[in-house]
């Protein structure tokens, strides 16, 4: 699923492979996907806003991706995963959205499991996560700062550290599965529970999630999702299904999965600690 390196990197690639491009075409539900939600205007007005427009750019939105165009935009989240396909013999047939450029080339996208798409106006989107997104600091930026990342915290609540990092849209674009390395690396069991005289935990909480995400940034998204071109990303992710029943890198203790929350957890049992005062 896309979170925040995976829509900042597929923003950079999109600015740099397709700005300049004039879309001629665009296709809906080639494919039908019981779970391809679509929001803005209906599809049937799709072609009008997007066909004979040319694309700007791309910003990424917490785990948002925004492509824009003169005065329309496009929204990609969730499941959504975009594709550029420079020769026509290998496109896809299967797909759910697909924009085709006047150079016959096209981006081609098909949807994991379930997907969100937005196409609307420039600044009329009022998605509630797109909306926070925009409102909100994201951790690349020196505005996300230790003041800003405590006050998240609800005042007179005990929490885990899964709850807190990764819902309520508290930090938009860290996800479930961003939220294992930083947990991994901070030495925090995701169950662990927090309360408000955890000062040095949420100190080390904060380091880790700022770290954490620019690595995967920096290195291009994790390897667990693909890039513009099919690629996997070059961070390695240290907890995911992938390294399920490996040696933690750290200590080398088997890494073991729970459920927790409505999904899957990922920890080291020997790394982090789940109870306070307890590694």
């Amino acid at each position: 699923m896309m979170e925040l390196p995976e829509s900042y990197l597929l923003s950079n690639q999109i600015t740099k492979a397709l700005s300049g491009k004039m879309i001629s075409t665009i296709e809906v539900l080639r494919t039908p996907h019981k779970f391809a939600f679509f929001k803005g205007d209906n599809i049937q007005a799709y072609p009008e806003l997007l066909e004979g427009k040319t694309i700007q750019g791309a910003c990424f939105r917490g785990g948002m991706l925004e492509i824009d165009t003169e005065d329309a935009m496009i929204i990609f989240s969730d499941g959504v995963t975009p594709r550029y396909y420079t020769d026509r013999t290998q496109f896809p047939q299967n797909h759910q959205f697909a924009l085709y450029f006047d150079d016959e080339t096209a981006m081609i996208c098909s949807i994991r499991m379930y997907g969100f798409i937005q196409v609307c106006r420039k600044g009329e989107s009022t998605e509630e996560y797109y909306v926070s997104s925009l409102t909100k600091p994201n951790p690349l930026t020196d505005e996300f700062t230790y003041d800003y990342f405590r006050n998240l915290y609800p005042a007179n609540k005990s929490i885990s550290a899964k709850a807190f990092l990764a819902t309520e849209q508290r930090i938009p674009g860290l996800g479930n599965g961003v939220l294992q390395d930083i947990l991994w690396d901070a030495g925090i069991d995701p169950r662990y529970k927090l309360t408000e005289e955890d000062e040095a935990v949420f100190h080390t909480l904060y380091d880790s999630l700022r770290k954490m995400i620019r690595k995967m940034c920096e290195d291009g998204g994790r390897d667990t999702e693909q890039d513009l071109y099919g690629n996997p990303g070059g961070y390695v992710s240290q907890l995911s299904k992938k390294s399920l029943g490996e040696p933690c890198m750290k200590c080398g203790t088997l890494i073991h999965k729970a459920a927790y929350m409505g999904g899957t957890v990922y920890f080291c049992e020997h790394c982090q600690k789940r109870e306070s005062g307890k590694a």
